[in-house]
């Protein structure tokens, strides 16, 4: 049986304090570069199949093992499908879900929005640098 999403005290929905918040879950699960890396590949490979060493190939700095717990979340919360072609060795093949699919449009806003506002992080960060320094 699934409750009904919890209410703040406010009376709105979600409470990103309360460790059952649907928000404060999925982000625990998605707010890692290599999900959103393994999402942007599949996303533009979809409808098609990607392998593994293909996807390794293009998220550059990924380990084999960091990207194989990543593809293994995926596909236990249902974001990624996975067949395994029985070859020696076996060759693994990858491709978004439906739900993974519709992920990718609010990722592809986060980095639209990394893209605008990194530099004015960048000139924040260093401005308070230089005043550390002066303290």
């Amino acid at each position: 049986m699934t409750s009904a999403p919890r209410r703040s005290p406010g009376g709105e929905r979600g409470d990103l304090f309360d460790p059952e918040c649907p928000t404060r879950r999925l982000l625990d699960r998605i707010g890692t570069k290599w999900l959103s890396m393994a999402v942007k590949v599949l996303a533009e490979a979809s409808p098609e199949e990607v392998r593994f060493a293909e996807l390794r190939r293009r998220m550059p700095g990924v380990s084999q093992k960091m990207l194989s717990v990543t593809l293994q979340g995926m596909a236990r919360d249902g974001l990624v499908g996975r067949r395994v072609e029985p070859s020696v060795p076996p060759r693994v093949y990858y491709r978004l879900t439906p739900l993974g699919l519709s992920l990718e449009e609010p990722l592809a806003a986060v980095r639209s929005w990394a893209e605008r506002h990194m530099a004015e992080i960048d000139r924040a960060n260093r401005r308070s640098d230089e005043a550390a320094v002066g303290d």
